[in-house]
């Protein structure tokens, strides 16, 4: 009678039985992963929901309305109009004295409001005593709404009982119409968006200035760097990237001018300060030309386009 060897390399390979008793993958294993993957799309389909019928639905709408000669009254049909309402927007001059105080306006305020909130964050980053007291005073006015801001500044600037003319009366100078002065009517509006918006960029700077590395400073003071050598040599350099930031969000934001304009000047004196959103606005809803305010709203969104890709280029630049 034979016997089966017990040892040897046939000892080693495995046995039917046992392969067959591996547990095998099976598609059921997997499942509770995939419809954990799957379940995402529920969690986004919501704001996925509110996004196309709150932006991409407008968007797409007021495209195709800017080429009709829709009219808010509802009268006659909203013919197709082709370029002619994108025609009549670059020949009106409207549309472009708009645009002018839109830039002059976008020049005036962008620069203090960069370089003002940078000296308020530095300032309380200097462990200045009631440091609580001065981030509240910068950052307050910024969550003001904006109809507080405009009876505050609107009383302020009365010719009479104003409390800057009779600041000015008190130097001995003469009082100014700030309002009703074409001459100057946009520098009012301007003293009061740095007054209400510069404290959010103080913010954005406050955090960048926290996020410098000590050490910069404690190599620079053993080497006998004064306080202004610092600042050139550390702090500004350290600062750049929240600077681009910073004048790219600035532009952007006093390119869109609306609300404190409307409410202080209504666009005067004399269309002096009125700029190309309170245009469109007119033209809109003033002119019921829903059709032609589209197509001037579409040449201003192809603007900002524009220059927010060529203030991105020339940062990117700089950062390289």
């Amino acid at each position: 009678m034979s016997t089966v060897p017990t040892t040897g390399p046939a000892s080693l390979a495995p046995e039917p039985a046992h392969a067959a008793d591996a547990p095998a993958a099976s598609p059921r294993a997997s499942g509770p992963r995939s419809r954990r993957g799957g379940s995402g799309g529920l969690f986004v389909a919501p704001f996925m929901i509110f996004f196309g019928l709150f932006l991409l639905v407008p968007l797409v709408y007021g495209l195709w309305m800017s080429f009709t000669d829709a009219s808010l009254t509802g009268h006659g049909d909203s013919s197709f109009a082709g370029l002619g309402n994108y025609t009549e927007a670059l020949t009106d001059s409207e549309v472009w004295k708009s645009l002018g105080n839109t830039a002059v306006f976008t020049v005036l305020s962008s620069v203090p409001l960069v370089v003002l909130a940078l000296a308020m964050a530095l300032l309380v980053h200097a462990n200045l005593p009631g440091q609580w007291l001065w981030r509240f005073a910068f950052f307050a006015p910024y969550v003001l709404p904006v109809a507080v801001v405009w009876q505050v500044w609107s009383m302020m600037f009365q010719p009479d009982l104003g409390l800057v003319n009779n600041f000015l009366g008190a130097l001995g100078l003469d009082s100014v119409g700030w309002l009703v002065d074409e001459k100057w009517a946009m520098y009012a509006v301007v003293l009061v968006t740095v007054w209400w918006t510069a404290g959010f960029n103080f913010l954005l700077y406050l955090a960048a200035l926290q996020a410098v590395p000590d050490h910069l400073y404690e190599a620079a003071a053993l080497d006998g760097a004064g306080a202004w050598r610092r600042l050139w040599s550390i702090t500004l350099p350290q600062l750049r990237r929240t600077t681009g930031l910073i004048a790219v969000l600035q532009v952007l934001a006093s390119l869109k001018v609306f609300d404190q304009i409307y409410l202080l000047t209504r666009g005067g004196p004399n269309g002096s300060t009125r700029p190309i959103l309170e245009y469109i606005y007119d033209t809109g809803f003033t002119g019921y030309r829903l059709g032609y305010a589209s197509a001037i709203s579409y040449v201003f969104f192809a603007i900002l386009v524009i220059l927010s890709l060529a203030q991105f280029k020339i940062f990117s630049r700089k950062e390289a």
